[in-house]
């Protein structure tokens, strides 16, 4: 094997003269040599795992600058895998695989008995109960259809074009179509009004809108919560406290109700609004059942510089069905819920105006140029994501498209209708009983009840009517010490009304609501107004159990939507 006695003599030599007079030699000298060790050696060995290894050892003499250098190594080359066992079947395989089926398809009745339980038991109260809570109602099928649908599962922050993550080619046409519908619902054109369905709550629609147009500390004015406003306008505690984050971070003052009559003085409203100067004016409330002048807070606006915004959380059905005024003709930005009167799923939605700027903007806002063209629509996109959200729900929002599409319709505008004859008909049913309503009516789909004539509070009386299977919710009334001991209740006809409920079922419930005040009466005589006592009054009342046998009975007639009979 001469193979491995060959041997190798490597001379290397260099010369640096690059100054004349001190030239440098370096002289290098190396000798390699290659050699088997002459020790007998088995070129294949054993090993305990039956493959062989071939084994070479090698001496290495290098010599630099006349030192001798021995380097000896081994190596070692690594066995090739069997093809075949990279293949073999993993045992565990289809276990994992029917672990993940499992968990993934079990029902909810099978995968949570405790919970299920819970929830059904909350079904039969809203089919049992007499729901008067006018910031709710019941949506249907589809709607809660494409709510529990796999849209769930996916993650697209931005927006439509203009997403962080891939895969949203379809969530894409799903926001478009929902933007369309929203225009479309209340018939607006794209070109002078834009839309963003992603707001996760109308309070949250508001915030954005502020975030997108103010700085902190800079001012807005909104209607006076005890009066029929919202927290979110911008509300505090008669004790100063700062209640939500409108009140937190930017300064706010409000404008209120004429005392005697309950209406919006709009002339103390100009009056402040001219001393104020408020970057942006809101209208709109939580509990206000008198139309808004939205022509006159335009005047208003334009006087002081402000952006108009309305909040139509409550009554954007009754614009979209042209059953009442609308504040797209005046306003700058409108934002609303979408469960309340247009029967979708719980959110909120942003319109803002596009193209040139047709008013009179008295100031320019103070984070932006003053320019001819309205600016809103990158702003407001902006403050919601990323300022303000993260991903967008797409179930809510293909669930709204659902409930827009509906808003478009004939029969929706039949319910709208029906949802204020009922209004007027319990306002004029409760008025016939002598009760007190708060500007002596109702223009929409809510009446704001007046108990201190009866010497009740709102809280006893609510708790009252939810022992009888009635909800309704406490509600300030402007001049009493607001929401430490609401004087009043408010009431709202849409939910009732989307169940199949006529002006006659809601005499009926004025007749309910009659019973209620007078148990109400019976125990804060007995046991007082405070929580505690009072509560021990109703414990096992023959008169509670009366009326709540009554609400159930009255409420099983009526079918409750998106669910089988």
């Amino acid at each position: 094997m001469d193979l491995f006695h060959t041997k190798s003599g490597l001379s290397l030599g260099f010369t640096k003269s690059s100054i004349a007079d001190d030239p440098i030699s370096l002289q290098m000298d190396t000798t390699f040599r290659f050699s088997v060790s002459p020790v007998p050696l088995q070129l294949f060995e054993e090993k305990d795992d039956g493959h062989r290894e071939n084994r070479i050892e090698r001496d290495e003499e290098i010599r630099i600058w006349g030192q001798s250098m021995c380097v000896k190594r081994q190596r070692d080359p690594k066995p090739l895998p069997n093809p075949c066992k990279r293949f073999a079947p993993d045992p565990g395989l289809d276990q994992r695989r029917a672990a993940v089926r499992s968990w993934g398809s079990q029902r909810l009745q099978e995968a949570d008995p405790e919970l299920s339980e819970i929830m059904s038991k909350e079904k039969q109260r809203q089919f049992l109960g007499i729901e008067l809570i006018a910031s709710e109602n019941f949506v249907c099928r589809a709607v809660m259809e494409a709510l529990g649908s796999h849209l769930t599962n996916k993650y697209s922050e931005g927006m439509p074009g203009a997403r962080y993550y891939t895969g949203n080619h379809f969530i894409d046409q799903i926001e478009s179509l929902c933007q369309d519908r929203a225009l479309a619902a209340f018939n607006l054109d794209s070109d002078k009004w834009g839309v963003n369905v992603q707001p996760y709550s109308c309070t949250s629609a508001n915030f954005a809108v502020y975030t997108a147009l103010l700085l902190p500390g800079d001012r807005m004015m909104g209607l006076d919560s005890p009066s029929g406003g919202h927290m979110s306008h911008g509300w505090y505690m008669p004790s100063g406290k700062k209640v939500s984050a409108a009140s937190i971070f930017f300064e706010s003052f409000p404008y209120k109700v004429n005392p005697q009559t309950g209406f919006i003085d709009y002339n103390k409203l100009e009056e402040k609004a001219l001393d104020y100067r408020p970057k942006i004016l809101i209208c709109g409330g939580s509990s206000y059942p008198r139309e808004w002048d939205y022509a006159r807070f335009r005047q208003i606006a334009d006087r002081c510089g402000a952006v108009l915004m309305c909040d139509m959380a409550h009554i954007s059905g009754l614009v979209a069905a042209k059953e009442c005024a609308s504040p797209f003709d005046y306003c700058d930005i409108v934002t609303s819920t979408t469960h309340k009167s247009l029967r979708g799923p719980r959110g909120g939605i942003i319109f803002y105006r596009r193209g040139a700027k047709s008013r009179k903007q008295g100031m320019c806002l103070s984070n932006g140029d003053c320019t001819d063209q309205l600016d809103f629509e990158e702003k407001i996109n902006f403050a919601v994501h990323a300022s303000l959200q993260g991903g967008p729900h797409n179930n809510h929002i293909a669930a709204l498209a659902i409930a827009l599409k509906q808003v478009t319709t004939p029969e929706y505008k039949a319910y709208m209708q029906q949802v204020k004859k009922n209004a007027q008909a319990l306002a004029s049913a409760l008025l016939k009983r002598k009760c007190k309503l708060v500007t002596g009516g109702t223009d929409n789909h809510l009446l704001l009840w007046d108990l201190t004539t009866l010497g009740l509070t709102g809280k006893c009386y609510e708790e009252v009517c939810d022992m009888c299977h009635i909800t309704l919710n406490k509600n300030t009334i402007f001049g009493d010490n607001g929401a430490i001991s609401p004087g009043g209740v408010r009431i709202g006809t849409p939910a009732m009304t989307s169940r199949g409920c006529l002006e006659s079922d809601f005499e009926t419930i004025a007749d309910f609501l009659c019973t209620a005040a007078e148990i109400t009466s019976c125990v804060q005589r007995d046991h007082g107004k405070l929580q505690k006592e009072f509560l021990k009054g109703l414990h096992n009342n023959k008169d509670v159990i009366d009326l709540r046998i009554r609400v159930e009975a009255f409420a099983a007639q009526f079918a409750m939507p998106g669910y089988d009979s």
